[in-house]
């Protein structure tokens, strides 16, 4: 499961042509503690595979899934539409409104050093669930 989300972060990554050196850090930083070699997370982040079925996904999973999206389209310090258009779309194959997406976003900061409330974002996502 979680190559399948470090394959979702890198295509977010890369949804604005090109992948920012913070965004790289970020992936790279989650595929190695994962148990990923850097070697097996660069060759993902130049070869993204298409994205599969979510529908398997626990909520708890699609919310973490959602959650790390979120981050890392902020991360690098500026969102491209082109990275909003593809959380919404991600969010949709997740099961939620695309609306979750800013509902968020205003609340998960670009740090991950920082963290918010994550149960109380759980909450807010699961009103979000069609």
């Amino acid at each position: 499961m979680i190559k399948e989300q470090l394959n979702m972060l890198v295509n977010l990554a890369a949804s604005d042509t090109s992948v920012a050196e913070k965004e790289a850090r970020h992936v790279r930083a989650i595929g190695i503690a994962a148990g990923f070699s850097k070697e097996d997370v660069d060759e993902m982040l130049r070869n993204p595979q298409p994205i599969g079925d979510l529908s398997h996904l626990t909520d708890d999973q699609k919310f973490e899934y959602l959650y790390n999206i979120i981050q890392l389209m902020k991360i690098d310090g500026q969102v491209f539409k082109s990275e909003i258009v593809f959380c919404e779309e991600i969010a949709e194959k997740l099961g939620y409104k695309k609306k979750v997406v800013g509902e968020l976003s205003t609340r998960i900061y670009s740090d991950p050093m920082i963290t918010a409330d994550r149960d109380d974002l759980k909450s807010k996502a699961q009103k979000y669930l069609v």
